[in-house]
This record gives C-alpha cells, structure tokens and sequence, in this order.
C-alpha cells in the first residue's frame, strides 16, 4: 500500500509540474510576444514617414498605404504587421461578422465594411483590441502601463489618437514613452498623460498564446 501511495502522489505532483511548466511557459510565449512588439515598435521611430491620413485603395491581405506616408493607425498596424500580425484582415472579418459592435455608421454613416479604411480608423481598433484583447483600466499610474500596451486618447478637437507602450522611461517623469504619430513622423515622446485617455489595451494574438479564445 505504501508503494501505491508514493506512486499516486508522484503522480500528482507531476501533474502539478505539467500544469505550472504549461502556465510559466504561456506566461514566457506572451511575454516574449511583447518584447517583440515592443522592438518593433521601436524600429518603426526610425523610419522616415510623413504624416497624411489620406485615403488609398490598397490590397488585401497584407495591404498598406506607401511606406513614406501613415498616420498613428499605421505605426500600429506597421508593428503588428513585423510580427506577422495582420490587423487589415482581422479588423475585416470582425466587422464582417459584427458590423453593427462597431461605430461606423454611428460616426462615419457607413452600411458595409471598407477593407482600404476600416483598420486605420482609431475607434474600429478601440473595439476590436476590447473584444479580442484584454480591456485594462484607465489610471493616471504610470506603472500601470506595460510595454506593449495599446493605448488611445482624444486630442484637442476630438481627435482620436493611438499610441503603443515602449520599454523605455522618461528621465524626467519616469513615465513609459510611447510610440506613436501625431504629426511629425513615428517618435518616441512622453506624452503618456498628456492628454486624455479613452482607451488601455493589451492584444496578444491567439497563435502566441496557445490558448483558445470564447467567442465575445
């Protein structure tokens, strides 16, 4: 009996230790996922790109406007896109599926999807990073706000404005810089607080999670 006692309980606690090995390393995969965004988002400061938000006809999937030319939108989906995330199709098949979860005929008077637009529109990312991410809240704490955290703000004449998280620090405030675009080309600025936040969002991709995600 004792025999069948000990094998039992190592038995158990090889359980345990698959179970922890599974987590910790989930836990790595996501964590490695956003050391990856992050420097990609970094790479994304040194481009020289100019500010234009003007509409293109561009191609599906993989479609992007030209590489010297984007707004804030493009500095996130450029990003996502290193990783071989690609937020044109994903944001598409969403609103696809769920046209009326997101605000396009609400603020633009739209009735169908536009693959050339819809991704690059601050509010659509808004919706779909909250229904297919993690929706974190909203604080003035800057250790609140980890590297590869989305975050989007309203600037001066409801402006909609989107931005991500870097691994780097303000010497003078100690807040995270972000990556971002608000006029000049992608930069690397404390602006965290600068103006008003309207959205914290952490989107790790389900093929760098290995977890499968209940349909919201």
């Amino acid at each position: 009996m004792r025999v069948i006692g000990v094998m039992s309980g190592n038995q158990a606690m090889h359980k345990i230790l698959a179970l922890v090995l599974c987590l910790v390393s989930q836990s790595c995969l996501a964590s490695s996922f956003e050391k990856e965004l992050v420097k990609a988002a970094l790479e994304r400061t040194t481009k020289d790109v100019t500010y234009d938000g003007s509409y293109y006809s561009i191609s599906y999937p993989n479609g992007d406007v030209p590489p010297n030319i984007g707004v804030c939108t493009d500095v996130v989906i450029r990003t996502y896109r290193a990783l071989e995330v690609d937020l044109q199709v994903l944001v598409h098949q969403d609103m696809s599926n769920s046209f009326d979860e997101y605000p396009s005929k609400r603020i633009w008077g739209l009735d169908k999807t536009d693959r050339n637009i819809d991704h690059r529109r601050v509010p659509n990312l808004q919706v779909f990073f909250s229904r297919y991410g993690d929706s974190l809240p909203i604080s003035n704490k800057a250790k609140d706000y980890l590297p590869g955290d989305i975050v989007t703000w309203m600037l001066a004449g409801n402006l909609p404005h989107i931005g991500i998280v870097s691994d780097k620090n303000s010497r003078a405030t100690g807040n995270p810089l972000i990556v971002h675009n608000i006029g000049s080309g992608p930069s690397l600025d404390d602006m965290l607080f600068a103006y008003k936040i309207t959205g914290h969002f952490r989107y790790v991709p389900l093929k760098f999670k290995n977890i499968t995600r209940e349909s919201p």
